[in-house]
């Protein structure tokens, strides 16, 4: 699926959110620089406010016996890149959350990465369809610096809200601002309605920032 304007053609201005810009091929965008993998040492956890109150652990090897599905996709940078039509493969967020259901009170999600980076998101945004774990992109394992061994996808908000080299997902029963959230980056992040920093956040949209 691609989002808004499934099946149109790939440069047609509706698959374009508002102050966007289309480009080709994939730019690397991240913040820190792009960690060692070390298989001994990884592991992906789910914890928080589970509904058994205990948390659940995968190593990397663990993954490949999980659901998996392929979603196809565009990408919108809240600084104004959109590529489009990317193949992801990986495991549905719907899967995670079938396998460690969320307590009823969760509203939200932490998405944790290395070196600490976080992405909070409604639940409703992790739940949604096309919201992955992904493993692969355009049929080939991601490559370390697109967030090799896995990244989460959430490709109806922007992408600092889809964060590479994932490491873990808290379930949290009340909104906490993740990494960039918490410096100036809308709370929700929806491309469509340029959400794209704290300023433009209507009452109910986040928690209340310092200061």
């Amino acid at each position: 699926m691609a989002g808004n304007g499934q099946g149109a053609p790939t440069d047609a201005p509706e698959r374009i959110p508002p102050g966007q810009r289309l480009v080709h091929g994939w730019p690397v965008s991240h913040y820190g620089s792009v960690p060692r993998f070390r298989p001994e040492r990884w592991n992906l956890r789910v914890f928080g406010a589970t509904a058994s109150g205990a948390e659940r652990q995968w190593l990397f090897d663990d993954l490949t016996a999980l659901p998996h599905a392929t979603v196809v996709a565009d990408l919108h940078c809240a600084t104004g890149p959109t590529s489009t039509d990317h193949e992801w493969y990986g495991i549905p967020a719907r899967a995670v959350l079938d396998l460690v259901p969320p307590a009823p009170e969760v509203t939200h999600v932490m998405a944790w990465a290395e070196y600490g980076y976080s992405a909070n998101l409604r639940l409703s945004d992790f739940d949604a369809p096309e919201t992955l774990l992904a493993t692969h992109h355009n049929g080939e394992p991601l490559t370390a610096e697109h967030g090799f061994p896995l990244r989460l996808v959430v490709p109806h908000l922007y992408g600092y809200k889809s964060p590479k080299w994932l490491r873990a997902v808290e379930y949290l029963t009340e909104d906490r601002r993740g990494f960039w959230e918490d410096r100036g980056y809308h709370n929700i992040g929806d491309p469509w309605r340029e959400q794209r920093y704290s300023h433009q956040e209507k009452p109910g949209e986040g928690p209340r920032l310092p200061g």
